[in-house]
């Protein structure tokens, strides 16, 4: 973290925009604590297992106690935080145009999973910033963000998911969005569109967009992103075991129940990108 950004804060002479940039920069120092916190917990975990060491022996090295390495790795978030970025976290969700609502609403789907993502994140100590991606689909993720929200909403997960070497996304002239294997032109649609109203497939990639991380969850409809947050909450540790914090991108598929997920899959396995 630059001081200029702390000696900006001190030096702006109006109060409400220093208060404004204090509680900003406040915001981005907590999350890079939290950062910190789960970094030192997990080369903790890599001293003790990389060089034979136990967590006493560690202790001793870093001039703590053995109940202070205990509580550290207690109270630090997992490794797998760091699949989202650092934080503060942007999530996105995309208003649908509706004839009799000119500013768009939000579909039931879109809030589910947006709810469920924010759990979460919560949960790995995440500050997290709602924000409504409007009709026209324009917006620039101010900060690390997780993107609910598909290609046809928005031009820029569009563009975001078009710099995935693996997968892309896209529709056809009658409206019917499938994603495709790009290297082998295997085309995966979603059940919905097939005759199973109760599956449907999910686009799900950690991407970069502007020189900033966007964290794409993206259904073929909007069941799909749900699925796919629910398949995220079960196995972030996993994914984060196979690419660690470079971009990916998987596909998962999920069947409900009355509009639960009931079984969510990878049938695309996590890839990190090169």
């Amino acid at each position: 973290m630059s001081h200029d950004e702390f000696d900006r804060v001190l030096a702006e002479p109006d109060p409400l925009r220093q208060a404004r940039a204090a509680t900003e920069l406040m915001a981005l120092y907590q999350q890079r604590g939290v950062e910190l916190a789960r970094l030192r917990k997990e080369a903790i975990t890599r001293a003790a297992d990389e060089n034979d060491m136990t967590l006493t022996a560690v202790a001793a090295e870093l001039g703590l106690s053995k109940g202070r390495i205990t509580q550290i790795r207690q109270t630090a978030p997992g490794p797998e935080r760091a699949v989202f970025g650092v934080g503060p976290l942007t999530l996105g969700v995309p208003l649908r145009a509706m004839p009799d609502r000119p500013t768009g609403v939000i579909a039931a789907e879109d809030g589910n999973a947006a709810q469920h993502m924010t759990e979460l994140l919560t949960r790995l100590q995440f500050q997290v910033q709602p924000f409504q991606i409007p009709t026209t689909g324009e917006w620039e993720p101010p900060n690390d963000a997780v993107a609910i929200c598909g290609p046809k909403s928005s031009p820029v997960t569009a563009e975001a998911i078009e710099s995935d070497p693996y997968l892309s996304f896209t529709g056809d002239e009658s409206g019917q969005w499938a994603i495709r294997e790009r290297e082998t032109g295997t085309v995966v649609e979603s059940p919905m569109d097939t005759g199973d109203s109760d599956s449907d497939v999910a686009y799900v990639g950690r991407l970069t967009y502007a020189g900033r991380r966007v964290f794409v969850i993206a259904g073929v409809h909007s069941l799909g992103s749900l699925g796919a947050v629910e398949y995220l909450a079960d196995n972030l540790p996993a994914i984060y075991a196979e690419v660690g914090t470079a971009n990916f991108s998987m596909v998962v598929r999920s069947s409900f129940d009355d509009g639960t997920p009931t079984q969510t899959e990878a049938i695309c396995p996590p890839r990190a990108h090169p």
